[in-house]
């Protein structure tokens, strides 16, 4: 397709998925559950952090980690005491279990403690036109506290290759400002056009297909490649391809 062709069936496709019905089927849906900014961003953090694997699985297991947090996130992190991360030991989904949950609340209270909660921390280390070096920074001081060595993996870094595929999702959710009420747009502070594509298989399938991107490895280098295109279709907000990606790939099968 020439490029004009690609944008408008791009853009039709992200018409096409980019409703409110999408919040049904996805682990969205978990952060919007609650109301108050905080508790959104928790519940929508640790629902990216689990979010690899089946969308079943991942919603369920996301809704049981509200009712281990007694479905109110940011009172949980803030007050907390001991015995109540003892009573978060028996979760598990996939390879994130019981000791990583309760690091993640420790490390969250941290950050919110200290360095003025999530949009702080990603506002202050964001360059001009990425999140890419703010995810870096982001994990070195969510892990600036004792730490058991197994937890860091679940949190991916793009200054080392990886394509940070779960928390450039939850960063569309929290900056992407969307007029059809899936993205929350919370943080007003960072713009959507910093924000990169969560690239996964299938998105990456669909991307190549399209010509949007030629590398093989779904890794740090291909998300450059894909950003570049997808901003070239729409500087403002090109994360809404996101959709278009995914919906091609998972429910058309591409």
């Amino acid at each position: 397709m020439k490029q004009q062709e690609l944008k408008d069936f791009m853009d039709a496709k992200v018409l096409q998925y980019n409703n409110s019905k999408f919040i049904a089927t996805d682990p969205i849906q978990v952060p919007h559950k609650f109301e108050k900014k905080e508790d959104i961003e928790i519940s929508a953090f640790l629902t990216a952090t689990i979010s690899w694997g089946n969308r079943k699985s991942i919603i369920k297991n996301a809704n049981r980690m509200m009712q281990f947090l007694d479905n109110d996130p940011f009172q949980f992190v803030m007050h907390h005491k001991e015995s109540d991360l003892d009573a978060l030991l028996p979760f598990v989904h996939r390879t994130f279990n019981g000791t990583d949950f309760t690091q993640f609340i420790k490390g969250l209270k941290n950050l919110y403690t200290k360095h003025h909660g999530l949009e702080s921390v990603f506002r202050s280390y964001a360059h001009p036109a990425s999140l890419q070096p703010a995810i870096s920074a982001f994990k070195q001081l969510f892990f600036e506290i004792p730490h058991p060595s197994r937890t860091t993996k679940h949190i991916s870094d793009p200054l080392k290759g990886s394509a940070a595929k779960r928390i450039n999702m939850f960063l569309r959710w929290m900056v992407r400002k969307d007029t059809t009420g899936v993205d929350f747009g919370l943080w007003d502070s960072v713009s959507p056009s910093q924000l990169s594509c969560p690239l996964d298989v299938h998105s990456g399938r669909v991307a190549r297909s399209l010509g949007l991107l030629h590398r093989k490895q779904n890794d740090a280098k291909a998300l450059i490649e894909l950003d570049k295109h997808l901003r070239q279709l729409d500087p403002t907000d090109p994360v809404k391809y996101d959709y278009a990606l995914f919906g091609l790939g998972v429910f058309e099968k591409w």
